[in-house]
């Protein structure tokens, strides 16, 4: 078991950045590929990045790539989601996510899950 737990969101106005954060506790989480996905009210659950168990790989959504970076830093445990130059279709709940295996952007590949973070950017 891999518990995950986000924090970092709030309201920001366009053009803003905010850092997410995704804690693990639990199993050792260097041996976890590590995914970030959003979900907007009324859409479905979106791939944003992810990351490989190293952080030798990485992956990101067409929509984000040149903003948004992901990172991590298996001594703290921790998964970073920098997002800058935030639009006001970045506004959803945050989720980050992990899996053992090869790094993959479909959201049903992921096993443990983390509450979520709401992130609001404001026009």
């Amino acid at each position: 078991q891999v518990q995950l737990v986000e924090s970092g969101g709030g309201l920001v106005q366009a053009g803003g950045s905010l850092r997410l954060s995704c804690a693990a506790s639990g199993r050792t989480f260097s041996n976890y590929c590590v995914g970030w996905f959003r979900q907007a009210p009324g859409k479905e659950r979106e791939f944003v990045a992810a990351i490989s168990w190293g952080g030798g790989s990485t992956y990101y959504a067409d929509s984000v790539k040149g903003r948004f970076t992901i990172s991590r830093d298996n001594a703290k445990n921790t998964v970073y989601l920098q997002m800058n130059s935030l639009k006001p279709e970045d506004t959803a709940v945050y989720y980050c996510a992990a899996r053992r295996g090869p790094l993959v952007r479909s959201f049903r590949e992921y096993d443990y899950w983390g509450q979520g973070t709401q992130v609001t950017v404001s026009s």
